[in-house]
């Protein structure tokens, strides 16, 4: 993205925002539903600017998924012999990945998001926990288009559609969730420590492979694998999974654990953004 386009952008948002009537100084959170006009409009400046000028444009969101199903499909599930739980491996691993891709680019753009704001938040007060949630909201789009082709593989590899497909948006919310709560640890950080943009993509991929993406829950020991649903994600891929494509009842107590160390990561993420963001502007 160059200074030019974003400068249109910190300015398109600037006008945004002097429409809006002024909140009171007391709220907090409400304040995310009172600037949410801005937060649509954040949505899609980031969306639009993520193709522009791209050759194939919203193809990527289709490529990496299948192109990433296919390598692990022939080197995990054909050579190495990883289980798949009963679920043919491409399914059970692009029921994985789908989630997975989902959070990581969620994370990784809330993450920088702060800091690439640096026009828009030097001009003009809005509630800052807009920027990283909006950066979350723009990984939609992507996730849709490789849930369709996941729906699509479903009856070539003999594998009903059920009304459990009814509950993955809640898993699908939850990604979002995690991202966002990881985002804003990472985010305020960023403002303070600019290595630690450095360290967003080692963090991802280290962090993929203490999550069940690429092999089934069922690989943990069972005696461990409360502690391993301390992650996050591990409820959320294997409720996701299991909503899809799995006949296998869901992992109720794994999900709870997950859902909890999210509501904690949260907390204390939004806490710690709040105290920072006063520093933001002066920092950037």
């Amino acid at each position: 993205m160059t200074t030019t386009q974003f400068s249109l952008g910190a300015e398109e948002a600037s006008e945004v925002i002097e429409l809006l009537p002024k909140p009171s100084a007391a709220l907090r959170l409400a304040e995310i539903w009172h600037y949410r006009e801005l937060l649509y409009f954040l949505i899609w400046r980031d969306i639009r600017v993520k193709y522009k000028q791209t050759a194939l444009g919203i193809l990527w969101a289709l490529l990496q998924p299948v192109a990433l199903m296919a390598i692990f499909s022939l080197f995990l599930g054909r050579y190495a012999q990883v289980p798949s739980g009963g679920t043919p491996y491409p399914i059970m691993v692009l029921a994985g990945l789908l989630p997975w891709q989902l959070f990581s680019q969620a994370l990784s753009e809330s993450s920088n998001s702060v800091v690439a704001s640096e026009r828009l938040i030097t001009k003009v007060y809005f509630p800052r926990v807009i920027i990283p949630a909006a950066a979350v909201g723009s990984a939609i789009p992507d996730f849709c288009i490789g849930f369709f082709v996941l729906i699509g593989l479903l009856p070539y590899y003999g594998i009903p559609i059920t009304v459990r497909l009814l509950i993955a948006p809640l898993f699908v919310a939850l990604a979002l969730l995690v991202a966002f709560a990881v985002g804003l640890w990472l985010s305020a950080l960023n403002v303070q420590y600019r290595d630690v943009r450095h360290a967003i993509g080692f963090l991802i991929q280290a962090w993929m492979f203490v999550t069940p993406v690429v092999y089934p829950l069922s690989v943990v020991p069972h005696k461990w694998r409360h502690l391993y649903a301390l992650n996050p994600m591990v409820g959320v891929i294997e409720g996701f999974r299991r909503s899809v494509v799995e006949q296998q009842p869901f992992p109720g107590r794994i999900i709870l654990v997950s859902v909890f160390a999210t509501v904690v990561v949260l907390a204390g993420g939004l806490f710690y953004f709040r105290r920072m963001e006063q520093t933001f502007a002066d920092i950037i």
